[in-house]
């Protein structure tokens, strides 16, 4: 059975809808990972509502919500998913409990109180279960899948995902801050051996050194991460709102000079695993 990833939003931090970032796409964090007839999701930024848009007109009926953590670029597209307010859908979202006794449910809720939203999340009804974890837990939602957890380096905390299923991996690492030249042991556990790895690249090496302590990582960290895991293929996510697709290019070139397995996501993409 094959197993397809799309990409509904690749970008990080905030949205960004600018003329010149429509090849890579403006929306945040959105990955769709589609087996046989079971929807998995990680992550609802607002690449969320164009995926709501899709389930609304052509299906499936339910799905599985996995977060990362509660930063807004994460969790702004849940307000707007249309097929969670459909009583008939059944969405059911898994987040980890993360710094400060933080659990999906708070959070969600939060985010659509006054005077934030005018709609709170009790009115929706395609919402059928709200679950939280410890990171660390292995996560078995359905017969025949398996998600692995894993924690991040990201500042409040984060969850790192491995989803095993019809025998292939996918590794969702984002967001997450290296250590330059201390690879993260739970990030090497998560991505090893991996088909796919998605990982956060925001940033690049030159000019990291100012950026310690916003929780990101760079594609050429990404890079030594999975040769050093033996990871199949990379693709590049959580693109720095302030890079155009000019600069996204640039990076995607050299990434891909260093290693012919990496390429940067852009939103709409799928990719198959077979």
């Amino acid at each position: 059975m094959a197993v397809r990833v799309r990409f509904w939003g690749v970008r990080g931090c905030v949205p960004s809808p600018a003329a010149d970032h429509l090849g890579y796409g403006g929306n945040t964090s959105c990955f769709a990972v589609t087996i046989g007839s079971r929807l998995v999701i990680f992550d609802a930024g607002t690449g969320l509502r164009p995926l709501g848009a899709a389930i609304a007109a052509h299906g499936p009926a339910e799905a599985d919500l996995f977060l990362s953590h509660y930063h807004w670029d994460h969790i702004a597209g849940l307000p707007f998913f249309a097929p969670g307010y459909d009583p008939s859908f059944r969405l059911r979202i898994h987040g980890p409990r993360l710094d400060g006794d933080c659990g999906p449910l708070a959070a969600l809720a939060r985010q659509m109180e006054p005077p934030n939203f005018p709609v709170t999340l009790g009115r929706m009804g395609g919402i059928a279960a709200i679950e939280e974890f410890e990171i660390g837990t292995t996560l078995t939602p359905a017969p025949g899948l398996r998600i692995v957890t894993a924690p991040l380096n990201h500042p409040g905390g984060a969850c790192g995902y491995r989803l095993e299923a019809e025998g292939h991996v996918i590794a969702v690492v984002t967001d997450t801050e290296h250590r330059p030249g201390a690879p993260d042991p739970a990030v090497l556990a998560l991505i090893a051996g991996a088909d796919l790895m998605l990982y956060d690249a925001t940033y690049d090496d030159d000019g990291f050194s100012d950026r310690v302590g916003w929780g990101h990582s760079t594609w050429q960290e990404a890079i030594r991460l999975a040769r050093a895991a033996g990871v199949r293929r990379l693709v590049l996510v959580h693109h720095d709102p302030d890079r155009d697709d000019r600069a996204l290019d640039a990076a995607a070139a050299a990434a891909a000079a260093q290693w012919d397995g990496a390429a940067f996501a852009r939103e709409g993409t799928e990719i198959i695993l077979d």
